[in-house]
């Protein structure tokens, strides 16, 4: 417990008279922290939205008309057979077309001058099937067009294909920019990271050169290593300390007002952020800084500090 104290004191004395650098460490971390903090809320604002899309991703299958209801029982068989995480399919919906065409309507109901255009009727008898991991859509679809039952009743027998949607493109281009999004996030963490241990390591090297003739006497007098570096993780920990709370006093003032700001403009997309996310983000601040603080030191000292 002393040489913790010890430690400590020294870590503070040299902070002290290193001040314009320790200033500048302190900075460095805290924006470095600020920008991990703020990729974390925003990789947990892109996957909220990012679930509400995945919520609204399912599988259009389009009956023909002179499908009789046998093969539409066949088909019913199958689809209840894929009723498990294997089979991707928890849910299915049968529309008749009268049903059809009032779910067509629900959804124009801001250009219902379309719908009234309509001439009779035009819409096929639908299957419109939920799935456990909507990843996996085109896998699923691919399945129903593989199966034969399906084959029978499908509104296009010359082109399968065309009684099964999903707004492929428009699914293949979303689940492709999460993902980027994604990589780029954890891209930018490892970047700052990196950064935040270069600046400490040079902080913490000024500090060493500062003091290498009172080293120098503490090698001569018999101290361990162990002695030695002790303060200096120290001082590394303390600086990225201070500056994990000052990061985290800054994400707390953006939560109560800019982030929520910025939900309410784009209120068509759920970017709802869970309260135990900013408490997680908070936690590995705290966290990540301690653990960057000494290890920059560490690092410094092997490389500057011969012991």
């Amino acid at each position: 417990m002393s040489k913790i104290i010890y430690f400590i004191k020294e870590a503070v004395s040299s902070s002290r008279h290193n001040l314009g650098t320790t200033v500048g460490g302190i900075i460095t971390i805290f924006l470095s922290l600020l920008m991990v903090g703020l990729a974390i809320i925003f990789s947990a604002m892109i996957s909220s939205v990012t679930s509400s899309f995945e919520e609204e991703v399912n599988i259009s299958a389009y009956v023909a008309d002179e499908a009789t209801d046998d093969q539409i029982n066949e088909f019913n068989e199958y689809l209840d057979s894929q009723k498990n995480p294997e089979g991707n399919i928890s849910s299915y919906q049968f529309l008749t077309k009268e049903q059809a065409l009032e779910k067509f309507s629900n959804s124009m109901s801001k250009s219902s001058e379309i719908v009234d255009q309509l001439d009779g009727n035009p819409l096929p008898r639908t299957y419109i099937i939920e799935m456990y991991d909507t990843q996996k859509v085109e896998q699923t679809a691919n399945n129903i067009l593989e199966n034969e039952a399906f084959l029978k009743i499908c509104d296009s027998k010359d082109k399968p294909t065309e009684s099964v949607s999903y707004g492929q493109d428009t699914v293949k281009r979303l689940f492709t920019t999460i993902n980027i999004i994604r990589y780029a996030c954890i891209f930018v963490i490892i970047l700052l990271i990196f950064i935040s241990l270069v600046f400490l390591n040079n902080t913490i090297r000024l500090a060493i050169l500062a003091r290498r003739k009172e080293i120098s006497i503490m090698r001569l007098v018999g101290a361990s290593n162990g002695f030695i570096r002790g303060p200096f993780i120290m001082e590394g920990a303390l600086q990225a300390l201070v500056a994990a709370i000052l990061a985290i006093i800054v994400l707390a003032i953006l939560s109560a007002t800019v982030i929520p700001g910025i939900s309410n403009m784009v209120s068509f997309m759920n970017m709802t952020v869970e309260p135990g996310v900013y408490t997680m983000t908070y936690l590995i601040l705290v966290v990540a800084g301690i653990i960057v603080g000494a290890l920059g030191s560490i690092i410094a000292m092997r490389r500057y500090l011969k012991v």
